[in-house]
């Protein structure tokens, strides 16, 4: 068995000298014009729509290619001052959301001790959703606890809660979404409520 060359310190840096070099020299080649060809075969026929990403309250500016009225791809906008081009992983994924063929479009109900899935009208499962989050919630609503005060005495509060509904929203929830949704579960008294819109 051969052993690999060694690589001493001093050829290392004769390398990467001229590795610096070569990119020093590339960077005098102006590439405009190629990039302008690339960019012109990516969006034929595709127009592209100035956009936000959705996600968080940063605004990042996007841009949604379209086609023949489908969405063909999403990316970050370099024109927009505030993220000029790049995505974060959600907003990078959005197209996936969009148009992923994986995604549920329908509601689906699976019957106590049933062991398979059945299609439901969406305003059916509205419904039932509603039904019982007012059930749990007429069951376990707390107008008044019981705690100690300074001096240890059992003292009466208004609390005006239940826990026992928990609001866990997910990571493609979107501003607007999230702001409706914790004044509906703030509304209900629910206590417990997290979002997991963190990358």
């Amino acid at each position: 068995m051969v052993a690999p060359p060694s690589l001493s310190r001093r050829s290392f840096l004769k390398i990467s000298t001229g590795g610096f070099a070569v990119g020093g020299v590339m960077s005098l080649v102006d590439v405009r014009s190629t990039q302008a060809r690339a960019q012109s075969l990516k969006t034929a026929g595709v127009k592209e729509i100035p956009s936000v990403c959705p996600y968080c309250a940063v605004g990042c500016g996007m841009l949604v290619g379209v086609r023949d009225g489908k969405i063909i791809n999403i990316e970050g906008n370099p024109d927009s001052p505030i993220n000029r081009g790049t995505l974060c992983p959600k907003g990078a994924a959005s197209f996936q959301l969009a148009v992923n063929p994986l995604r549920s479009t329908k509601a689906l109900y699976r019957r106590p001790g049933g062991s398979n899935w059945e299609e439901i009208a969406l305003d059916k499962a509205m419904d039932m959703i509603a039904e019982r989050v007012k059930k749990t919630r007429d069951e376990t609503f707390n107008e008044f606890v019981t705690v100690k005060d300074a001096a240890g005495q059992e003292v009466q509060k208004r609390a005006n809660h239940t826990t026992a509904i928990f609001s866990l929203g997910g990571a493609t929830m979107d501003n607007e979404w999230n702001y409706v949704h914790a004044k509906l579960m703030r509304g209900l008294g629910v206590v417990a409520i997290e979002n997991q819109a963190r990358i």
